[in-house]
């Protein structure tokens, strides 16, 4: 091709990716409605607005406004369990992962100081809602069995029995981490940035002590598979339940 030759014009997005990218422009329009006005405070229309759509745009991509901010805390759970196995899987060259985890954790409290209010608002509401409450529930089994598989390397790691489930230390992982968040947000000296990773650090010495201890005192570990084999699995509860209707 000639250096005078016209350039190749840029192709058209498939239908996939303009939906994408809508939907991309809509949650981060949501984000900062929401952390600017609260989320019973923000409206479908400030959200459309913001993004640059109309409101049909908000109902045709995720069906209502509740249903919006479940997918942001889908996606923000989702970035953080990837931070984490990024920074665990590092570390396997021979670095401490602990204060990179403490970083991860002083970062979600310092530098999106908004989100875990808006967690705190949404929880309070859908509590209130038991049939969203069931969705979000759904929605945020995917993001723990993600962190459910990293904990299920780290047991085997540690020699930990096969009756410890990778999916309930994960549920304590992710309440740790969402507990330090917050009480970070209300006393920033009294959660330094080392704490998560210091908390897990206790967590897996006492699950390795327990299994030394067992080991020991020749403790049989049960060996029903239908009960007790570590499980990185989610249960399997998806019945689809349509959350309520919206007052806008």
């Amino acid at each position: 091709m000639s250096a005078d030759a016209e350039p190749t014009p840029n192709r058209r997005p498939t239908r996939a990716e303009a939906k994408a990218r809508t939907r991309r422009l809509l949650l981060d329009a949501a984000a900062r409605t929401y952390a600017r006005k609260g989320f019973a405070g923000a409206s479908v229309e400030e959200i459309a607005e913001a993004a640059g759509f109309s409101i049909g745009a908000v109902y045709s991509n995720f069906g209502s406004k509740d249903r919006l901010f479940v997918e942001l805390l889908k996606e923000r759970a989702s970035e953080q369990v990837s931070r984490a196995t990024k920074i665990v899987a590092d570390a396997q060259t021979g670095d401490d992962p602990v204060p990179a985890l403490g970083r991860l954790l002083a970062n979600a409290a310092d530098k999106d100081p908004d989100f875990a209010p808006l967690q705190a608002e949404f929880w309070l509401y859908a509590v209130r809602n038991p049939p969203l409450l069931e969705t979000l529930a759904e929605e945020l089994r995917a993001p723990r069995a993600e962190l459910a598989s990293l904990m299920g390397k780290a047991l085997d790691h540690i020699g930990a029995p096969p009756a410890v489930s990778a999916d309930a230390v994960a549920t304590i992982a992710m309440a740790l981490f969402q507990g330090l968040l917050r009480q970070r947000r209300i006393d920033p000296a009294s959660v330094p940035d080392e704490l998560l990773g210091q908390a897990m650090r206790w967590l897996f010495a006492g699950i390795a002590a327990n299994g030394t201890a067992a080991d020991a005192q020749g403790t049989e570990v049960p060996d029903d598979t239908a009960t007790h084999r570590r499980s990185t699995e989610v249960p399997d509860d998806t019945t689809t339940v349509e959350p309520p209707e919206e007052k806008r």
